[in-house]
């Protein structure tokens, strides 16, 4: 429930449309529900200025589809699924209406809102296998409002690719830069804009890469100022982040 919502059920208390004790009613259920093996957060949206966000690795589709249920029940008009499974969306879309992209796992029920950040988010991949990571990134930015800019294939092996965009990047309030090998990508856009950049190590290497713990540690030695770093293969920490950076006043 956002502020407007909570505004407008003081509003037919005032009115008289509501009555008191239907009002706390109300309010008693805002918090969570025990479902048992889950308690959605109804707060969240009040609280943190989105809704909860399904994980999806290792819940059952019918734990899904309950728990998704239960939020759009309770007025959350748009619900996330992460890390969603083909064969999960398959079994949770004869019951909720989503849109499930393949490429990166996420299924959107509600669709994707107008964008209400301030600027726009730029996502750059150093090729075209952390495109995965890179659109959980980019679609969870784009569902919490923002806009975003896809830069992909853009790795320091051809730098003159990444070069080309810098005016791009320059404006942009935020850079996720997703990058597994050596992870260099996020050390160089660091260096070439004035806004956070989040870096992203992803899986994608040869052996020494130790499933992105090279990258991981690269990132987070960076010399450049200005740059964070979340966990491997963790798009959507990037893409909420970006997305709340986008929105400062």
């Amino acid at each position: 429930m956002k502020y407007k919502d909570l505004k407008a059920l003081f509003e037919d208390v005032k009115k008289g449309s509501l009555s008191p004790d239907e009002a706390v009613l109300r309010a008693e259920t805002l918090p969570f529900e025990d479902l048992g093996f889950a308690k959605p957060d109804y707060h969240r949206e009040l609280r943190k200025g989105s809704g909860e966000v399904i994980y999806g690795e290792g819940k059952t589709a019918e734990q899904i589809i309950k728990i998704s249920s239960a939020l759009i029940e309770k007025g959350q008009k748009n619900v996330l699924i992460t890390r969603l499974s083909a064969e999960k969306a398959e079994e949770v879309k004869k019951e909720i209406d989503i849109s499930y992209y393949a490429d990166c796992r996420l299924g959107i029920y509600g669709g994707l809102p107008e964008r209400d950040g301030k600027g726009y988010v730029v996502v750059a991949t150093g090729g075209t296998s952390d495109l995965p990571v890179a659109e959980e990134a980019a679609l969870t930015a784009e569902f919490l409002g923002s806009r975003v800019m896809r830069l992909y294939d853009v790795g320091v092996a051809g730098i003159h690719r990444l070069l080309a965009y810098r005016e791009q990047l320059m404006g942009a309030r935020a850079v996720v830069a997703v990058a597994g090998m050596e992870g260099a990508l996020a050390s160089v856009i660091g260096g070439l804009v004035g806004c956070p950049v989040i870096a992203v190590p992803t899986s994608v290497g040869y052996g020494a890469s130790f499933g992105g713990l090279s990258a991981l540690l690269a990132m987070l030695n960076s010399c450049s100022s200005g740059v964070s770093v979340v966990n491997i293969d963790n798009g959507f920490g990037a893409g909420y982040l970006a997305n709340m950076i986008n929105r400062i006043e």
